[in-house]
């Protein structure tokens, strides 16, 4: 099997079983995704969809939130991952949001990067849920699903994993596929333990071809 047929393997396999996959976050608006997706740092979601409840209600906008005080916030989020630097990170990304764009959240990578807590993945998921533009967000799930798969070879970072995948996934496609590997990597190709007898990619699977087929 080629890399290409490996791809048209999967795409077709996640455009029939997830056509409506997206990003299992709580929001409304893109400041709130925005405040989401700082949080999910080396965080489940689940665990995010219960914190951002309160953040949201106590501070509807960014014009509230870059009022609070580190001692208002952090009891909030005391039950995330990095709480201090994520406080921090969120009061600054909430002034830059007021103070450089208008309290508008911006939509190209290279603005969003510019914003305190925001890195590459972060841009890219922002951009790619709310725009719909074809940015390829790497995590821990797709990173690892992506490499067991086959879809990249030999990536040593989420930016070489990253640039592989966006080549061979069709651009109107990518801002889904993203979801598809997330999912795929949350609840089937698990990291310790994948759950190969009930994926559905496993004749295109390299992982599975090596280490279950064989054997």
């Amino acid at each position: 099997m080629t890399k290409q047929q490996r791809y048209d393997a999967v795409i077709e396999y996640f455009e029939r079983e997830m056509p409506e996959a997206e990003t299992e976050l709580f929001y409304d608006t893109p400041y709130q995704l925005l405040v989401a997706v700082i949080l999910s740092a080396q965080c489940t979601d689940k665990r995010v969809n219960l914190t951002t409840p309160h953040i949201f209600a106590k501070y509807p906008e960014a014009k509230d939130l870059a009022k609070a005080t580190f001692d208002d916030l952090f009891p909030i989020i005391k039950s995330i991952s990095y709480p201090n630097n994520k406080t921090k990170h969120l009061i600054g990304m909430a002034n830059m949001l007021v103070d450089d764009f208008n309290e508008v959240v911006p939509m190209t990578v290279v603005e969003l990067m510019k914003l305190p807590g925001v890195g590459r993945k972060t841009a890219n998921v922002i951009t790619s849920v709310i725009d719909g533009q074809p940015n390829m967000a790497v995590d821990t799930h797709v990173f690892r699903v992506s490499a067991r798969i086959g879809l990249t070879t030999n990536a040593k970072n989420v930016l070489q994993a990253e640039k592989q995948l966006i080549k061979f996934i069709p651009t109107e496609l990518v801002h889904r596929a993203h979801h598809w590997l997330i999912l795929h990597g949350r609840y089937t190709c698990l990291a310790r333990k994948p759950k190969c007898k009930t994926c559905g990619v496993t004749a295109a699977c390299k992982y599975f071809k090596k280490n279950i087929s064989n054997k």
